[in-house]
Parts: C-alpha cells; sequence; structure tokens
C-alpha cells in the first residue's frame, strides 16, 4: 500500500459562550498549552496559537486522519473540561457551538502566524464580529446572520 501525502493548513476560530470575555490572562497560557496538547496528541502540528478573552485563534498542519469538526470537538470538549476541572472559572465554562475553519497555502503560513500572534494588536482597531466577517467575506463564505457569533449585548 503506498503512502498517504498531504499538505492541510488550517485556520480555525472559536468563540467563548455568549462570548463573555471568561479567558484569563492569568491561565491563557496554560489553556494554549492545554490544546496544543490535544491537537499534538490527534496527530496534527500546531504552527500558532493566540486570542483574547472571548475567542480563539489556532493554526495547525493538519493529517488526514481526522475530520476537522471531530478534531474541533475534541478541542473545544477537551479544553472545557479542563478549564472547569481547573475552576478557572466561576459556573460552567463552556464554548459557543460552531466554528470557523480556513484554509490557507504553505506560502501564506508565516502571515497567518504573525496574524495570530497580533490578536491584542489587532483588536485595539477592529471588534471580533468585524474580524470574523471580514474573514468570511474574505473567503466567500456564504453565511447566515442568525447563525454568526452573536454579539455582546
Amino acid at each position: 500500500m503506498s503512502n498517504t501525502y498531504t499538505q492541510i493548513h488550517i485556520h480555525v476560530v472559536f468563540a467563548v459562550q455568549n462570548r463573555i470575555s471568561l479567558i484569563s490572562k492569568n491561565w491563557e497560557e496554560r489553556l494554549y498549552q492545554y490544546i496544543t496538547g490535544i491537537i499534538q496528541n490527534k496527530g496534527h502540528k500546531l504552527l500558532s496559537i493566540n486570542g483574547m478573552p472571548d475567542h480563539v485563534h489556532a493554526l495547525f498542519g493538519m493529517r488526514p486522519t481526522q475530520s476537522l469538526s471531530d478534531l474541533m470537538q475534541d478541542i473545544k470538549g477537551d479544553s472545557s473540561r479542563w478549564i472547569n476541572d481547573n475552576r478557572f472559572v466561576a459556573g460552567k465554562f463552556s464554548w459557543q457551538e460552531g466554528f470557523g475553519g480556513f484554509s490557507y497555502s504553505k506560502s501564506q503560513i508565516s502571515a497567518v502566524a504573525k496574524y495570530i500572534e497580533d490578536q491584542e494588536k489587532h483588536h485595539k482597531r477592529k471588534t471580533f464580529i468585524e474580524e470574523y466577517l471580514k474573514i468570511l467575506q474574505k473567503f466567500e463564505v456564504e453565511f447566515d446572520e442568525r447563525y454568526i457569533f452573536k454579539p455582546i449585548d
């Protein structure tokens, strides 16, 4: 049987339930390390991870051994359980349903990684919703406004 060779780079964006700013500077680095471990334990390669108190961006090389939806279910489910087990937040932590997933070519990886690393600086100029809508429009993804990450009222 011949080997399988792929080059699949995925940028995912996912948000805290109700977009509440629950990810604290006190434990965000440990969260990113935990998510990195999930991605690596599933056989994928994390290239960049960062975010804001209400959402996370991750860029990784994805192996074709798992669907993106299954990987995101693992990331969100396992990390929610970890956050709750460690009692990092009052009440129950959960991620909002759904995620954004976007593919990039190898030549774009350094620019996407830089974009992810500069989240704090980036969000001084643009809200999460503005950022997310811009990505969807850039990729020409059709979407229903009812199912976009809801803004905080």
